[in-house]
């Protein structure tokens, strides 16, 4: 029963802020005819404001910044748009971008760390699909492909735990100050841009937690 009751309550924790997150994006998504731009066209104003040299397109694999091409991508939805979300989704992924300039330790670190956890990780897809069976006929081989499954969801759970202190910077040391340098909200819109970036670090969060209870579960499996 314990153990029941412990799944849940890491299960809610997961779960909960990813949807608390997508409530306030959409809560001020909403068009503001008040704003004077888009958050594309703030995007490309702090750009300028902070001499970044670094290109603004839109995608559609999410809002991000890539330190690789030197890139602040914004969606469709959110480089068009003039809504709350748009403008402050924006400065967050300028901010990446002056954390790249400012050579933050761990950006540079997440970037190739990523990427090889991103091959780790393929690797642990087909170590996961074989390992029932390698444990059935081959039970060493089926250990050691248990361990790369661990390995695997290990380095997802360090590139999240990485991931958080970067995302916070750019949102509460990098966006933030810039919006209120600027006056460019009022001070109810600034409280609600301030719900908006703790919102999209919060995912961040529900990711780790997710890798930690997958290696804790493999694990468990391991010691059998």
């Amino acid at each position: 029963m314990l153990w029941i009751l412990l799944f849940i309550a890491i299960l809610a924790i997961m779960l909960i802020p990813q949807w608390w997150t997508q409530r306030i994006l959409k809560k001020y998504s909403e068009h503001r005819s008040d704003f004077p731009g888009t958050g594309g066209e703030f995007a490309r104003h702090l750009i300028a404001k902070q001499d970044l040299d670094v290109k603004l397109e839109t995608t559609s694999q999410g809002d991000h910044y890539d330190p690789n091409d030197r890139a602040v991508r914004l969606s469709e939805e959110n480089y068009n748009g003039q809504s709350l979300t748009a403008v402050v989704v924006a400065a967050h992924e300028v901010g990446h971008a002056m954390q790249h300039q400012q050579r933050m330790a761990l950006l540079l670190l997440r970037t190739p760390l990523a990427k090889f956890a991103f091959y780790i990780e393929r690797i642990a897809q087909v170590a996961l699909i074989s390992t029932p069976l390698l444990l059935s006929f081959i039970p060493v081989v089926g250990r050691i492909s248990m361990l790369l499954v661990i390995f695997g969801i290990l380095g997802s759970f360090i590139v999240h735990l990485i991931t958080l202190p970067v995302e916070f910077n750019a949102s509460f040391s990098k966006a933030l100050p810039e919006i209120k340098k600027g006056g460019y909200l009022s001070n109810k819109d600034y409280k609600a841009a301030q719900r908006i970036l703790l919102a999209c670090a919060l995912t961040y969060v529900s990711g780790a937690l997710a890798s930690l209870l997958n290696v804790w579960r493999w694990l468990r499996f391991f010691r059998r």
